[in-house]
């Protein structure tokens, strides 16, 4: 299953189904010549208003005219964590509201419908004054971005996001409609959605059930919808062509070489060391009882997750044959440009990148950031009263008035707050923090006052009344004075932080304008040598890719591209005594109901990366007949270098969903009102 990150967007030539396109710039011709389809704009721009984002980091669809949504069980797994208690544990169980009223509101779930998008490129280019340094630079394109944002959301009412496209060459302005009453109707068990658990992540043959179905509200009510997808009866065959929609995280295929090894070197094994360390912490905490595991499982779910894509995009970093074809085009790109005299300028920023990666590895063990609910939440209070007193056009970007209604929502969520596992994780990030900068920092004596990990964070844990909504939200209101005179120990601890916090962003957001302006050069040298065309690396925005179900060849074996539940049925008896290869009771019970012969999950060639998972996807028609739930592990390298040799999008089955809805779960009625 996939995670979620984001980077810098740039043009990238495209190879087979390579590409994730603009819905405003989808490959017509390219798809024209190869599949002989053509999309007209009626298909496009429905498929696009029947996709959604979610804030939590994954996509979905919508799928009835009274609001039901279509996602994956591990992106809806936040919110099934947070609905979940000691007394109804909704991860492990499953749920099925079989009325309107038994459906569960999420506490700070926000849903984004992409509306509209308009270019802004111009307008953002002329607010950057010619010859402006990078930190002029950051702060002018800030500013603007800011004002565009803040007249949009005046203006419209809409979630209104400037994206960075082309490494700066474009940028766009997507206007979204924003869902914040949003309610779960149906999950399995993770015995269904994760069978085969961190064994068969990342692999195929796969027999998961990764979906659950959830209803957006408007005015108390569920939602009424004119754009929702219509479900495919049919099984899909191999061969036939499909598109997926949704919102790809981050892509870096435009990366140079320098920047690639910077991955390799120093950035993914620092990565990895911080994982593996979560991973033991959330293991041991589990081991102290039931709860205690209830309540670890989805951050160690995650964390495991992660682990398991990093060491594959690690290895793949590692085979030398990665960067054969990466050495080659970028030398033979460098080569033209020096015999190009109107170009032969635009080679310095390979240079200029090489020297970034220098800075990057020096930033990249600074931080003050301690991974725990209650910090996290004091720090943004504290950020978002000081931000308050500034313009809006000077205020970092997260806390301008467009991004508002979200930060609030985050921040006031009813989400519970378990202090025995803050506890764990804050005396664990202390002691991190204290190897990192030294005991003998100032800083770090100033944090710990005089007490070991543990003790402080016993103390900060005990004193803290952030696990109350209500003192939140009042001293959000009371604003920054209020904030400066707390006597709350996690509030201080964060206002002693957060002068160090903004000298680290400021650096590192200095860097990134930096690298943008580079990558802007790469971007036009680019353009100038091999032509116009290609896609913008992944911004976590609404992206259209498109591939054929198509099986590959494993270790001198065919692989089909499609199971069924039969074959889920054979995996469990293979693997008989293994606790993540039990199918749950309810697949058991009904097992002699099951059509045992409906395809269950496939593979296609569509492009996909994290921030993909719950994505739909379609047929020509725009009907459903699948959702986006993992890639294989050829699949991993992805995030920079494209293949459709062996490398397979994963996806359960549109029929498979119904088939479970019907003959498993009892729910009739929900399977009747889908697609309608």
């Amino acid at each position: 299953m996939f995670l979620l990150t984001t980077s810098l967007s740039l043009p990238v030539a495209s190879y087979g189904d390579e590409g994730m396109y603009l819905f405003n710039d989808l490959p017509v011709e390219t798809l024209k010549q190869k599949h002989n389809f053509e999309p007209d704009s009626q298909w496009a721009d429905h498929l696009r208003l029947s996709s959604v984002r979610f804030n939590s980091g994954g996509s979905g669809s919508f799928i009835s005219s009274d609001g039901l949504v279509l996602t994956n069980h591990h992106v809806a797994s936040d919110t099934l964590h947070k609905l979940s208690t000691p007394e109804l544990n909704l991860i492990e169980d499953g749920y099925l509201a079989k009325t309107l009223d038994q459906e569960l509101k999420a506490p700070d779930l926000e849903l984004n419908q992409l509306v509209s998008i308009e270019d802004v490129t111009q307008r953002v280019n002329d607010a950057v004054k010619p010859g402006a340094s990078s930190d002029d630079a950051l702060k002018q394109r800030r500013g603007v971005i800011s004002t565009i944002e803040e007249e949009s959301f005046e203006k419209t009412g809409l979630r209104s996001d400037v994206v960075t496209l082309f490494g700066g060459a474009k940028y766009h302005l997507y206007r979204y409609k924003k869902y914040t009453d949003v309610r779960l109707v149906w999950a399995p068990e993770t015995k269904a959605a994760f069978f085969g658990g961190d064994a068969d992540n990342f692999e195929y043959p796969r027999y998961n059930l990764d979906a659950t179905i959830m209803r957006v509200y408007e005015d108390g009510k569920p939602a009424k919808l004119d754009n929702f997808l219509r479900w495919s009866s049919e099984p899909l065959q191999e061969g036939e062509l499909v598109f997926v929609s949704g919102n790809p995280g981050r892509t870096q295929r435009i990366f140079t070489v320098a920047a690639l090894k910077f991955l390799r070197d120093d950035r993914l094994p620092y990565v990895l060391d911080f994982l593996r360390r979560k991973e033991i912490l959330m293991q041991q905490f589990g081991l102290e009882g039931t709860e205690q595991a209830r309540r670890a499982r989805d951050e160690l779910f995650g964390i495991q997750n992660a682990r398991k894509a990093y060491t594959g995009m690690l290895a793949g970093l590692q085979d030398p044959q990665t960067f054969v074809t990466k050495q080659a085009r970028e030398e033979k790109l460098l080569s033209e440009l020096q015999d190009n005299q109107a170009n032969k300028e635009l080679a310095a920023a390979w240079t200029e990148i090489a020297e970034i990666q220098d800075d990057k590895r020096e930033m990249l063990k600074q931080t003050v950031s301690l991974r725990s609910t209650l910090f996290d939440t004091a720090m943004q209070i504290v950020l978002l009263t000081a931000e308050d007193l500034k313009p809006n056009d000077q205020r970092l970007h997260e806390f301008t008035d467009a991004s508002r209604d979200s930060k609030l929502q985050s921040l006031l969520s009813e989400a519970p707050i378990y202090e025995d596992l803050e506890q764990v994780k804050l005396t664990d990030e202390l002691s991190r923090l204290t190897v990192l900068r030294g005991a003998d920092d100032p800083l770090i004596q100033e944090i710990l006052d005089g007490k070991g990990p543990r003790e402080r964070a016993a103390a900060l844990i005990e004193g803290t009344k952030l696990v109350d909504v209500a003192f939140r939200k009042q001293l959000i209101e009371a604003g920054n004075e209020a904030v400066e005179e707390s006597n709350d120990p996690m509030i201080q601890l964060a206002r002693k932080l957060e002068a160090e916090y903004r000298r680290i962003r400021e650096r590192n957001e200095q860097i990134e304008e930096r690298e943008r302006q580079a990558y802007a050069q790469v971007t036009q040298a680019v353009t100038q040598i091999e032509g116009t065309g290609g896609y913008p690396d992944a911004t976590f925005t609404l992206r259209l890719a498109f591939g054929t179900v198509k099986g590959y060849i494993e270790d001198g074996k065919h692989i089909d591209p499609t199971t069924n539940f039969a074959g889920a049925y054979q995996h469990a008896e293979a693997h008989k005594g293994q606790d993540d290869f039990d199918l749950p009771e309810s697949w058991m019970n009904a097992k002699s109901e099951v059509d045992l012969q409906t395809q269950l999950n496939f593979v296609c060639t569509a492009d996909i990366i994290g921030g993909n998972s719950g994505s739909p996807v379609v047929n020509r028609d725009g009907e459903l007949v699948g959702l986006i739930f993992d890639g294989n592990i050829q699949s991993l390298t992805s995030d920079y270098l494209y293949s459709d040799e062996q490398a397979r999008a994963v996806s359960v089955s549109g029929v498979g969903i119904i088939e479970a809805l019907r003959s498993i779960y009892n729910a009739q009625s929900l399977a009747d009102s889908i697609g309608k």
